[in-house]
């Protein structure tokens, strides 16, 4: 199966700094087909900043299609004549084999310069099981201890997750911490906290570290994790209205 969905998110870094998730690409690499919808998220960030959140997409209620990757995207996966191509898969323990598509939906696609990051849609199996895989959130957020215990973590270390009902930010958080000493190490990313947050009960998640990238790697990439858990029947993650394409 060649095709993909991915989400883009914008972030309001002026005021509230909250996450909203307001594009959907859905990419066929094999058969040349890429499509780009706003979502519902989109209007509400529109109604904020007075016009749609990208320029590159000027219409909210317009489906873009291109036989090629738009360069919004395209601009966020590192060209892979470049040396450290290899060690750059490597970090985001993906294979040599892997395409644009695959390294945007790890690394978030985040670039200092603006306020968007790319994030796969989460897949429900037959069973309500899931399995997810994120760099650790909010590295920068944490006290020097988290950093250097989160410098110290090995791959197959367990983890705890942890809703956090205090969050400064006023939105649902999901906080990963060590598994001996219950220190906090950061945070799920913001976007997949709610439907993470939905797991038949969240002290059942799983969470355990694939890897930890070492300086001079960014905080936004330095521990990978992976997380299991369930749905009850009958919930579809990631089908609020903010995820509901714009056009058909």
């Amino acid at each position: 199966m060649t095709a993909k969905t991915l989400f883009l998110a914008w972030q309001d870094n002026e005021n509230s700094q909250r996450w909203f998730p307001v594009g959907r690409l859905d990419a066929d690499a094999a058969n040349r087909q890429y499509s780009f919808r706003y979502t519902g998220g989109a209007r509400c960030v529109a109604g904020m900043i007075g016009r749609p959140p990208v320029w590159d997409f000027p219409e909210l209620d317009k489906a873009y299609r291109s036989a090629e990757l738009f360069p919004l995207f395209q601009n966020r996966v590192m060209n892979p004549r470049r040396p450290d191509f290899a060690r750059h898969l490597e970090y985001m323990d993906l294979p040599e084999y892997a395409n644009g598509l695959d390294m945007l939906a790890f690394n978030l696609g985040a670039r200092v310069t603006d306020a968007y990051e790319v994030f796969p849609k989460l897949a429900r199996g037959d069973d309500g099981r899931f399995v997810c895989r994120f760099f650790l959130h909010g590295g920068k957020h944490t006290s020097p201890a988290a950093q250097a215990r989160v410098g110290g973590l090995r791959p197959g270390e367990e983890l705890r997750a942890a809703v956090e009902l205090n969050n400064p930010l006023g939105e649902l958080a999901l906080q990963l911490q060590s598994a001996d000493d219950y220190q906090m190490l950061g945070w799920a990313p913001r976007y997949l906290a709610p439907d993470l947050a939905q797991a038949e009960a969240p002290g059942a998640l799983e969470a355990r570290v694939v890897r930890v990238n070492p300086p001079p790697v960014p905080s936004e990439q330095r521990a990978l994790v992976e997380l299991r858990g369930r749905w009850p029947d009958g919930y579809e993650p990631m089908s609020g209205e903010d995820y509901q394409p714009l056009a058909g």
